[in-house]
C-alpha cells in the first residue's frame, strides 16, 4: 500500500474536506482526489460518501482512518526524534529521465552527489515514458521538454541541440563530407525517426534521410547510437552535451543541427521542502554551471 496516498487519506478524513486538506498538504484539489481514487481502486473499496456538505467515511474507510491515525502518531515521535538530530540528507531518491541523458550525462556525474551525501539512495530510472510525478511514480525528473502536468514545481536547466559526429577513425577512412549530398557516401547511425523521442531530434533525422543515404544503423536510444560512433560505424546524430565527455569525436557538417532542445527539471510541489530534493537540486544546478563553463571553454579553442 503507497504510504503518500494513506498520508493525503488521513489527511481528508481528518478535514472531512478536500478543499482543507489540500489547504493542509500544499497539494491541489485534483491531485489529492487523484490520490484518493488510486487508493480506492488499490484497496477495491469505497473510502468516502461524497454529498455537497464534505466527505463522510464509509465502515470501510473508519477501519483505514483508524489504522492511519495510529501510523502518523508512530511517524510524529519518529520524525520529532529525527528533528532532534543533526540534520543530514539520507534515504531514497526516486530520478526519471531519459536513457540518453540519463546514461550519457547524468550518471557520470553522480559521483560528486554521492560524495557529499554518501547516505542518499539514488534510484535512477532511465526510459522515455513520462513518469507522473504528482502519482509519485518517481520524485524528481529531468525532461527533455517544459512538462505539462499540474503540481509540479519545474525549473529550466539549460538547452540541447542533436549534431553530427563522426570518430577521427572513421573520417580517416572514410573522409568528412562537405555538404549533404555528400552523405551518400557515408553510413548514418541515429534513432529511427518513429521511435520515442524530442521532436527535434525526428524531424533532424527525417532531413537527413531525405538525402541519399549509403547505409544506415538505427538504434533506439543515443547512448547505442555513441557507441557504433566511437567505434568507427559512421556518422551519428547525437545530443551536443556528449561533447565534454567525448571531446575526441569531431563534429562533421557544422551547419547542421536540430533546434533548440529544453532541459527542465521538476518534483512535485509537495517536495517543496525536501531536503533530498534540495540537494539532488543544488547538485544538477551546480553540474550545469560546470557544464556550460567548460562548454565555452571548448568553443574558445
Amino acid at each position: 500500500m503507497d504510504w503518500d496516498k494513506l498520508r493525503i487519506f488521513h489527511a481528508v478524513a481528518d478535514a472531512g474536506s478536500l478543499t482543507r486538506a489540500s489547504d493542509t498538504l500544499l497539494l491541489s484539489q485534483s491531485a489529492a482526489s487523484r490520490q484518493i481514487r488510486a487508493l480506492e481502486r488499490s484497496l477495491n473499496a469505497t473510502l468516502f460518501h461524497r454529498h455537497a456538505r464534505g466527505l463522510i467515511l464509509t465502515e470501510q474507510g473508519e477501519l483505514l482512518f483508524d489504522a492511519t491515525t495510529a501510523m502518523k502518531k508512530r511517524l510524529d515521535n519518529a520524525s520529532a526524534r529525527i528533528r532532534d538530530s543533526e540534520e543530514e540528507v539520507f534515504g531514497e531518491l526516486r530520478v526519471t529521465t531519459t536513457i540518453g541523458f540519463g546514461s550519457l550525462w547524468l550518471a557520470p556525474r553522480l559521483t560528486k552527489l554521492y560524495e557529499h551525501y554518501p547516505d542518499l539512495n539514488v534510484d535512477l530510472m532511465l526510459e522515455e515514458r513520462v513518469l507522473d510525478l504528482p502519482m509519485r511514480e518517481a520524485d524528481a525528473a529531468i525532461r527533455m521538454k517544459e512538462p505539462s502536468q499540474a503540481d509540479l514545481i519545474r525549473k529550466r536547466l539549460m538547452s540541447v541541440r542533436m549534431r553530427l559526429y563522426a570518430s577521427p577513425g572513421y573520417l580517416d577512412r572514410r573522409g568528412p563530407p562537405g555538404g549533404m549530398e555528400d552523405l551518400a557516401g557515408h553510413r548514418l547511425i541515429c534513432q529511427n525517426a518513429n521511435s520515442f523521442q524530442v521532436g527535434a531530434g525526428a524531424t533532424l533525422v527525417r532531413e537527413l534521410m531525405s538525402h541519399k543515404i549509403a547505409s544506415l544503423l538505427t538504434v533506439n536510444n543515443y547512448f547505442g547510437v555513441l557507441q557504433a560512433v566511437i567505434n568507427h560505424l559512421g556518422i551519428g546524430v547525437l545530443p551536443d552535451y556528449i561533447v565534454e565527455d567525448t571531446p575526441d569525436l569531431v563534429r562533421v557538417l557544422p551547419d547542421v543541427e536540430s533546434s533548440e532542445v529544453p532541459v527542465f527539471l521538476a518534483y512535485p510541489e509537495e517536495l517543496r521542502h525536501s531536503k533530498r530534493i534540495a540537494a539532488f537540486r543544488d547538485f544538477v544546478q551546480d553540474e550545469i554551471i560546470a557544464y556550460r563553463k567548460r562548454m565555452k571553454e571548448l568553443g574558445a579553442h
